[in-house]
């Protein structure tokens, strides 16, 4: 029998120093179990990208010893990296059933088999080689989120996923203090605990509250009500429903993924309805604008997301009344924010009264605040601490307010993706690197695009495209025909004519002087073109459009 080692290691390949793809490895010995698969969405500069993806390099290298994924909730920055890895991973998914539920949509769409999910309760431990994995009821801005406990031959590890600290849960469903309390006492080796909200001071506030605005809202509100919110968020859907109801108000669902959640959460049970409420959406003329509640996605301000098509004019089932209540219940994902006020400006521009984040309680966070995690911390007592989700500050105000705890600055880490933290029952440190970072996912391509076609793509757009067309006879070395030039993008053709007879010019040069000096390799003669040309238009324009000479024998 091997002897087994005395030490676990934790290698984050995703979520650290980033909002999203959350993705961890804990490894013992020759096993391995990854918590958490998640996307981002890409940033600004990652043009025509669709998703951003943990890159799983080190999971493949290792496929044999990975035993399991295990989930904290379904949100995508935790699970929509699924579809990707598990074409390539066939490996058991344990989590609550709504998490699965999600999930399984998501495989269904990108044609993945989903028969490999098992559903788990909190409360329930499983075993899994080495590990012995308890899942913790947690409060989130989606139903059914857990905490982890992962019991190791070294020691227990708890990964709290994402939460907050909701003493009045819309379900009734309250955190399990007492669990976390307990492991404190038996003594925890190591806590990784979510970042998002480090900065802010103070508790957030309940979900609950969202309710009391929506009733003040619903009261005023005179004509037909359309509210905007995250389609995984039930609770808020919940409470959305039960205003109505009370209201006396019908709700109709629309947008591609609040249909898909709302009939999930239906189906198993999360979502109460009394019977005749929801209506088709296509039903809704038939009922005083009074009596309509229309639940929609859209409230990051998505061009695609039929929130922004009505306030276009351009969704095919609903336009802007003027009269109409529009609630956006969410606040912008950092970098949305552009997206979400113009859409706001065009249902005001429509005639709507929009109620959005700056101006009431429309929306709350799902994540816990510095009094909260202050709470966790002294009820789980950690030897040591890996602040986890969340941008670099956050990680570090996270770190600091651990040490204003009274932990010890030596026993804090703050990680970067792809960084191996090794702990034995006494110390821990960090050890190597594995490989880590972006896939990127653009169309059916996953992780074919990469930095230098992302160089061009940026280039494309910031200046466009020359193409230099030249018949070239092979025998005699000497131009046929051309150069012809093509422009797109760079500058209207029609009032630059000078310009590009100049730039003709210049390649017919460059052509000569390579004659001259016998170059007669293709490429050589490219990189002249491109050089002489390039130079040229720059010191014409201050520009540097892209240059593809294109060279054709006869």
């Amino acid at each position: 029998m091997a002897r087994q080692p005395n030490k676990v290691q934790i290698i984050p390949l995703g979520g650290m120093g980033e909002i999203g793809k959350n993705m961890t490895v804990v490894r013992y010995g020759d096993e391995i179990i990854v918590i958490d698969s998640g996307l981002m969405f890409p940033e600004d500069d990652m043009l025509g990208i669709d998703l951003v993806i943990p890159d799983i390099t080190y999971l493949l290298d290792n496929r044999d010893l990975v035993k399991a994924i295990v989930l904290t909730h379904g949100h995508e920055d935790h699970i929509g990296a699924l579809p990707y890895v598990l074409k390539q991973l066939n490996v058991p998914v344990y989590g609550t059933r709504l998490t699965l539920g999600i999930l399984e949509g998501r495989l269904k769409e990108n044609n993945v088999a989903a028969n490999n999910l098992n559903a788990v309760k909190p409360g329930d431990q499983i075993q899994i080689g080495n590990f012995k994995i308890g899942f913790i009821r947690v409060s989130h801005s989606i139903a059914d989120s857990v905490a982890l406990s992962i019991k190791t031959p070294v020691g227990v590890i708890v990964h709290t996923g994402d939460f907050k600290l909701d003493q009045t849960p819309v379900d009734g469903k309250v955190t399990d203090f007492h669990k976390f309390a307990e492991l404190g006492d038996q003594g925890v080796l190591v806590l990784l605990a979510d970042s998002t909200n480090a900065e802010r001071p103070g508790y957030t506030l309940s979900e609950k509250s969202v309710g009391v605005t929506f009733d003040e809202t619903f009261r005023n509100a005179r004509e037909r009500i359309i509210i905007a919110s995250f389609s995984s968020n039930i609770h808020r859907i919940q409470q959305a429903i039960d205003t109505a109801c009370k209201h006396r108000r019908k709700v109709a669902i629309l947008g591609r993924s609040m249909v898909n959640v709302v009939s999930i959460a239906l189906e198993l049970g999360y979502l109460n309805v009394p019977e005749g409420v929801i209506i088709d959406i296509d039903e809704i003329n038939n009922y005083p604008s009074s009596g309509i509640v229309i639940l929609t996605t859209g409230s990051q301000g998505e061009p695609m997301s039929a929130l922004t098509r009505m306030a276009m004019s351009d969704h095919k089932k609903v336009e802007i009344i003027p009269g109409d209540t529009v609630i956006i219940s969410a606040t912008p994902i950092p970098g949305n924010e552009k997206l979400v006020s113009r859409t706001i400006d065009f249902l005001f521009r429509q005639g709507a009264e929009v109620v959005y984040e700056a101006t009431s309680g429309i929306h709350v966070s799902g994540h816990a605040s510095q009094e909260e995690l202050k709470l966790i911390h002294n009820l789980i007592r950690p030897k040591f601490f890996i602040p986890v989700h969340g941008e670099y500050r956050h990680l570090i105000k996270h770190a600091k307010l651990a040490q204003s705890l009274g932990m010890p600055k030596e026993n804090v880490f703050v990680a970067e993706n792809g960084q191996v933290l090794e702990f034995t029952t006494e110390k821990g440190a960090i050890t190597g690197k594995v490989t880590s970072g972006n896939v990127l996912v653009d169309g059916l391509g996953v992780g074919d695009v990469g930095n230098i076609v992302l160089r061009d793509r940026r280039q494309l757009s910031q200046d466009g495209i020359l193409i230099v067309v030249v018949t070239m006879d092979k025998q005699r070395g000497q131009v046929a025909a051309g150069p012809d030039i093509v422009s797109r993008g760079f500058v209207y053709v029609r009032e630059s004519e000078q310009l590009m007879e100049d730039a003709k010019e210049r390649v017919k040069q460059a052509l000569e002087k390579c004659e001259l000096n016998g170059v007669t390799e293709w490429a050589a003669i490219k990189s002249n073109v491109r050089d002489t040309l390039g130079k040229y238009l720059y010191e014409r324009t201050r520009r540097r459009p892209m240059i593809l000479p294109i060279i054709m024998e006869v």
